[in-house]
C-alpha cells in the first residue's frame, strides 16, 4: 500500500468492519473444533456476556441467539422467523437500511407497508401512530435505529412507546448503535433487537446477533420461511448442546470474546459512549475549520458516523478518498443521490487523537487538490 509500511494497518474511518486492537487480532491466531467442549463454553460465555452488555437477563425473559453472516442476516432472520403469515410488517425509513427491510420483505413474500420520510430528519413519531391507528392489519413495526446513510438517530424510545400502546412487535436495527450508546430496551418497547460482531463491540466480520423476548419467539416455532435464518431452531439448538446449526465463524468468535473483555475494561457503554462522542467533537471541530460542514443538525446527529457535504461543487472524492487511502486513512462514501456528501465514521479502536490526524490529512489533500485547480481559486 503506497506511503505505509507493509506491517501498517490504515485506520479505518468507518461504521464497520473497523480498526480493531492487536488483541482483537492476536485472538483469532488459533484453530479451534466447532462441536468442541470448550468452543462451546466459549459461545454460552458471550451469549451471557451479550445479555449482561444490554443490561438485560434470561429470568427476565431475553435471549440472544448469534446467527452466522452479517447484520443484514441478522434482520431478514427477525423477519423470516417472526412474522407469521397473516402478519403484516410496516416499515419506516429514512435512509438506505431502512429501504433494505423492504427488499429483505419483498424477497420473503412477507405482506408490508412503506412510510418514506427525509433522510436529513428524523422518523416522526407521528407518522408510526398515524399508521397503527389506521392500519389494524400490521403486527410488526420496522425501525433503525441510526441509519448510517447520515448518521441520524431516530427516536426509538418514544416511537417504541407509541408500537407498545397500540400492541404490535417492535423491530429494531440497532447495527451501527448497540454497544456505542446506551440502549434502554424496557425504556423503547423493543421486542427484537439486531446487531453485529464488527460494530461498536468492535469486533471482526462474521456473525450478528439477535436479542428477542423469549416469550415472543417461542410462538414463532416451526413457522419460519428459511432453513438457516431459523432463529428459534437456533435457540432451542443452543439450549441442546450449545452449538450452532450449521459451521460457525469460530475465529470471529474468538475475536469477539476478546472485544467483549476489552470493552469491559473500558468500562463498558458508557465508557466506550464518552469516547465516541469525544471521536465525534474533535472531527466536527476540525473539519468546520476547514469549513466542511455536517450534514444534519446537531440535535438528530449520532456520534458514530457523520455525513459532511462537498467542499466545492464539482468536488473529485474518488481522488480524495485514494490521496487519503495513500496516507493510511480510509473513509466511506456517501449514499444520498440528492446530496453530494462522503461519510467518516467516529467508531472503532480510535481516539481523539487519531480524528485530529485525519482531518490534518484532509487539509493537506485538499490544499493539494485546489492547488491541482480541482478546487476553488485560492
Amino acid at each position: 500500500m503506497a506511503g505505509l509500511p507493509k506491517s501498517q494497518d490504515s485506520l479505518l474511518f468507518t461504521p464497520g468492519p473497523l480498526t480493531t486492537s492487536a488483541r482483537v487480532k492476536q485472538a483469532m491466531l488459533h484453530d479451534v473444533g466447532s462441536w468442541h467442549h470448550e468452543f462451546n463454553s466459549i459461545v454460552a460465555e458471550i451469549r451471557a456476556r451479550l445479555l449482561a452488555v444490554a443490561g438485560l437477563t434470561r429470568e427476565s425473559g431475553w435471549e440472544v441467539i448469534p446467527i452466522q453472516g452479517s447484520g443484514t442476516y441478522g434482520v431478514e432472520a427477525v423477519f423470516q422467523t417472526c412474522v407469521p403469515l397473516t402478519g403484516k410488517v410496516a416499515v419506516f425509513s429514512n435512509g438506505a437500511y431502512g429501504d433494505r427491510m423492504v427488499q429483505m420483505l419483498k424477497c420473503a413474500g412477507i405482506q408490508h407497508v412503506v412510510y418514506s420520510s427525509a433522510e436529513d430528519k428524523p422518523v416522526p413519531p407521528w407518522m408510526v401512530s398515524a399508521c397503527l391507528e389506521k392500519d389494524p392489519a400490521v403486527t410488526h413495526v420496522g425501525l433503525v435505529h441510526c441509519e448510517t446513510t447520515t448518521g441520524i438517530l431516530n427516536p426509538i424510545a418514544e416511537i417504541g412507546q407509541i408500537i407498545r400502546r397500540h400492541g404490535r412487535v417492535f423491530v429494531v436495527d440497532a447495527m451501527s448503535s448497540f454497544g456505542g450508546m446506551p440502549i434502554d430496551f424496557e425504556a423503547c418497547a423493543v421486542d427484537f433487537l439486531v446487531s453485529s460482531a464488527n460494530k461498536c463491540i468492535e469486533g471482526v466480520p462474521g456473525f450478528a446477533f439477535v436479542f428477542g423476548r423469549r416469550e415472543l419467539l417461542l410462538r414463532c416455532q416451526g413457522q419460519s420461511r428459511s432453513l438457516s435464518l431459523d432463529l428459534v431452531a437456533q435457540l432451542l439448538g443452543f439450549e441442546k448442546n450449545g452449538q450452532f446449526r450449521f459451521t460457525p465463524p469460530t475465529h470471529v468468535v474468538l475475536a469477539f470474546k476478546q472485544a467483549l473483555e476489552e470493552l469491559e475494561q473500558e468500562g463498558g457503554i458508557p465508557a466506550r459512549a464518552a469516547r465516541y462522542r469525544a471521536n465525534h467533537a474533535a472531527l466536527v471541530a476540525g473539519m468546520g475549520l476547514l469549513e466542511i460542514r455536517p450534514l444534519l443538525d446537531p440535535s438528530c446527529q449520532s456520534p458514530i458516523i457523520t455525513a459532511f457535504h462537498y467542499p466545492w461543487t464539482g468536488f473529485d472524492f474518488n481522488r480524495f478518498y485514494r490521496e487519503l487511502s495513500d496516507r493510511g486513512f480510509i473513509i466511506y462514501p456517501g449514499k444520498l443521490t440528492r446530496v453530494d456528501t462522503f461519510r467518516i465514521g467516529s467508531i472503532g479502536r480510535l481516539f481523539p487523537v487519531e480524528m485530529e490526524r485525519l482531518v490534518h490529512a484532509v487539509e493537506v489533500v485538499l490544499g493539494e487538490m485546489v492547488i491541482g485547480h480541482d478546487g476553488p481559486a485560492a
